[in-house]
């Protein structure tokens, strides 16, 4: 059996590092979206917009209207102070647990 466990890795951090994003500055879907797809974290902007509702409905992010000089007003996303929160545990606990991963597999090939 195969699995694919770049998308399994993916799935288990694209949260946090949505959360990281908006940690450093409100952002709206297509600047989140482009950043994602090319870290390779998403597909594209269509499997975004579901983590982003789920982070809202999860109080982790809240959306409000701005107005845009490039067209239409654009739905911005911001980090809440819950969502400030959740990102700093996942940052206590992600340079350990990297860590203990990295030392129980290492990186040296096998015969």
């Amino acid at each position: 059996m195969t699995a694919d466990v770049g998308a399994q890795l993916r799935k288990g951090v694209v949260e946090y590092c949505i959360l990281g994003l908006l940690d450093r500055e409100p952002m709206y879907g297509w600047q989140l979206s482009e950043q994602l797809v090319r870290a390779g974290l998403v597909a594209s902007i269509g499997t975004l917009y579901p983590i982003l509702s789920r982070l809202r409905a999860q109080g982790l992010a809240t959306a409000f209207d701005q107005p845009s000089a490039m067209g239409p007003v654009r739905k911005y996303y911001r980090l809440t102070a819950p969502g400030r929160e959740q990102l700093d545990a996942f940052r206590l606990q992600w340079g350990p647990f990297t860590a203990s991963v990295h030392e129980l597999i290492g990186e040296e090939p096998h015969d």
